[in-house]
């Protein structure tokens, strides 16, 4: 049970992250490799300001704040610039990696001894449930600090998807739709293509900061490294997500991006639990991608050259 809970809770904060791609490689058609350096960014600059003594919901706002400005940065490379906007990420990307070693100082910055949202989730649980070690949760016994975790991240998740899909909406949301459906259209309109996307990306940036900064205060620790292969892992979030709504609708797209990422990672787990050897974690996640990616196209085809009933049986007649 405490390996369910933790991949439901490490899957919902995964959640921010899938959103953030979404924003971009969905709504702006931007596959943005800033994502791997942003991630570590948003948990770097968490890290530091909490091990300084700053409140955690100032050291994540600020965390997510950087991410934002990576992604502006990536934004003005793509538009103002007008160097590709693939080439923009790696640029940014590759960037990234010395500033979080100058943020964090190190290449690994511990939070075991240090308050962070996670400790205040904790003492929230042990205000509700009692001074409990545990909780009996259809007979099986769960931690106060996982099941206040595990409640306080979707909440967080939720209220998000809600701002999302509300912006969405607006027309500042609608307008920045419309410029990754059709940038002419948009721009003979009057709105500017290039705020849009500098805009879009600062968002997408942001939340997947946001994502880095909750990940080290649940896992206890920021690392240069933490970043790799999280542009994949999103992607397939999404398009596992695409696949289970089977929709174009925003909401449910967004719902369905949050429940592709924790599906993933509760596959992740299972794949572990049978005695994965964690050195395949990489393949098997690749293994993962390749399936989304091709299962939806494979069952497509196999439904069109399915022969319909009536042509069928015409077809048995005449033989």
């Amino acid at each position: 049970m405490t390996l369910l809970i933790g991949a439901m809770t490490l899957g919902l904060i995964l959640a921010l992250l899938a959103l953030g791609v979404y924003v971009s490689f969905r709504i702006f058609n931007i596959p943005d490799m800033t994502a791997e350096g942003t991630v570590t960014l948003g948990a770097s600059v968490a890290a530091v300001m909490m091990v300084a003594g700053y409140n955690p919901f100032l050291a994540t706002a600020v965390a997510t704040l950087a991410g934002a400005a990576a992604g502006a940065i990536t934004g003005v490379l793509a538009t103002k610039c007008r160097i590709n906007a693939l080439l923009s990420g790696i640029l940014v990307m590759t960037g990234l990696y010395s500033v979080n070693l100058h943020v964090m100082g190190r290449s690994n910055v511990p939070l075991l001894e240090t308050t962070t949202l996670a400790t205040y989730a904790e003492r929230l649980g042990t205000f509700l449930f009692g001074r409990t070690a545990n909780l009996n949760v259809a007979g099986w016994a769960v931690s106060v600090r996982d099941a206040s975790t595990l409640l306080g991240i979707l909440l967080l998740v939720t209220v998000i998807c809600a701002l999302l899909y509300g912006f969405f909406r607006t027309d500042l949301g609608t307008a920045m739709r419309a410029t990754g459906d059709n940038p002419y259209m948009i721009c003979a309109l009057g709105v500017s293509v290039d705020a849009a996307t500098i805009f879009g990306l600062a968002m997408s940036n942001g939340l997947i900061a946001l994502c880095g900064a909750l990940i080290a205060q649940y896992q206890g620790f920021a690392d240069v490294q933490m970043g790799v292969g999280m542009v994949v892992l999103g992607i397939a979030s999404v398009i596992i997500g695409e696949s289970l709504v089977g929709t174009r609708a925003v909401g449910l797209l967004i719902t369905g991006t949050v429940m592709g990422s924790v599906l993933f990672r509760l596959l992740v787990a299972i794949a572990l639990r049978w005695g994965l050897n964690p050195n395949d974690l990489k393949l098997i996640t690749a293994v993962f991608v390749f399936a989304a990616l091709v299962m939806p196209n494979l069952a497509r085809r196999l439904k069109l050259r399915r022969p319909k009933p009536a042509k069928a049986a015409e077809a048995y007649a005449a033989d």
